[in-house]
């Protein structure tokens, strides 16, 4: 066990350097880099908004004093070669420096801590939900299978899961949100939110909160509960299932005690990738849809105005968290089932 976890700690560092090398690269070829970006934004609004913004080629630098491009250059880093601009990025990396944002002039980890809380809202309710539904949901298919229930609720799933969540949270809008306005517009939270008792606070947060969970989770119940179902139904047709009802064990002991453990293995195992991303969540058109401030918009900005330290340094952030989230996963299939042996 230990040689396996070793192992796979060391196979982590070139797949970091190979994302990061591959994304690194990609980044060089890409139109309308920050200095363009810095460029023609200038150009803009020295005339009135009436420029290009992206792709320029540096057409933006026309009229521009080229002492002021180069100091532009060395202010984002852009006056050193490529290669010697990855090997500072490794090394602030190696310490867990992310940088600086180049157009919010704030550290990359500070950017993510303050837009955490609203992608945690969405991803630990949409977790929870999903989990505590999908799961009972899944093991009442599985006892009931092929009945009016099980086909019905198969059906509905199936609809939710077909159901876009950006659809779905458009539909709430108009129709909860517009015509009947029983649930706020935007944002987590009312304006007189610091005015508010504790118990008045978590009832706003709740209200605020209903309409973007009900888009996000909808889809995800249909996995879960089709894959525990698919599950239980491999596990019930067992021998070790027979042999315990010949015992004369109740039902429900048999499905409790002897198949549950079982046929969870694939949902248990999914635990920690599902629990950390769910800290990690950003749905970019749930986040806008709804206006809220979290890390999908802000991955999606950073992209648009090309501002590299914030692309890298989240990737780097979220590829190390996933490669140790799998490791985490794989170690799980052991802690449920020690039959499992690595070697």
């Amino acid at each position: 066990m230990f040689a396996y976890i070793l192992k796979r700690l060391v196979l982590m560092i070139p797949t970091l350097l190979g994302v990061l090398l591959i994304t690194f690269a990609v980044v060089q070829f890409v139109p309308g880099g920050p200095v363009e970006q810095y460029l023609a934004e200038s150009k803009a609004g020295a005339a009135g908004g009436g420029a290009e913004s992206g792709g320029l080629s540096y057409r933006g630098a026309q009229g521009v004093d080229p002492k002021r491009i180069e100091q532009i250059k060395a202010l984002y880093g852009f006056d050193k070669a490529p290669h010697e601009r990855f090997w500072q990025m490794l090394g602030q990396f190696a310490r867990f420096d992310l940088g600086k944002s180049f157009f919010q002039n704030r550290d990359v980890g500070a950017l993510i801590i303050e837009k955490l809380p609203v992608s945690l809202s969405l991803g630990l309710w949409t977790f929870f939900i999903s989990y505590l539904v999908a799961v009972p949901l899944g093991v009442a298919k599985a006892v009931r299978a092929g009945s009016r229930f099980d086909l019905v609720t198969t059906l509905l799933v199936l609809v939710g899961y077909a159901i876009p969540g950006f659809v779905l949270g458009v539909v709430l809008l108009v129709v909860f949100g517009g015509q009947l306005q029983w649930f706020p517009l935007r944002g987590l939270t009312s304006s007189n939110w610091d005015e508010l008792s504790w118990g008045a606070r978590i009832v706003d947060y709740l209200w605020h909160i209903a309409m973007p969970v009900t888009a996000m989770v909808l889809g995800s119940f249909a996995v879960t509960s089709i894959l525990t179902k698919n599950a239980f139904l491999e596990e019930i047709r067992k021998q070790y299932v027979v042999t315990a009802r010949a015992k004369g064990l109740a039902e429900r002991q048999v499905l409790y005690k002897h198949v549950f453990r079982n046929a969870l293995i694939p949902i248990i195992t999914g635990f920690p990738a599902a629990f950390v991303g769910a800290f990690f969540t950003g749905s970019l058109l749930i986040e806008t849809l709804f206006s809220l401030d979290g890390l999908g918009l802000l991955s999606y900005e950073s992209v648009i105005r090309r501002d590299y330290p914030v692309v890298l340094g989240t990737l780097y952030l979220f590829t190390l968290i996933g490669l140790v989230t799998k490791l985490i996963s794989d170690l799980c299939y052991v802690w449920v089932d020690p039959r499992v042996r690595f070697d």
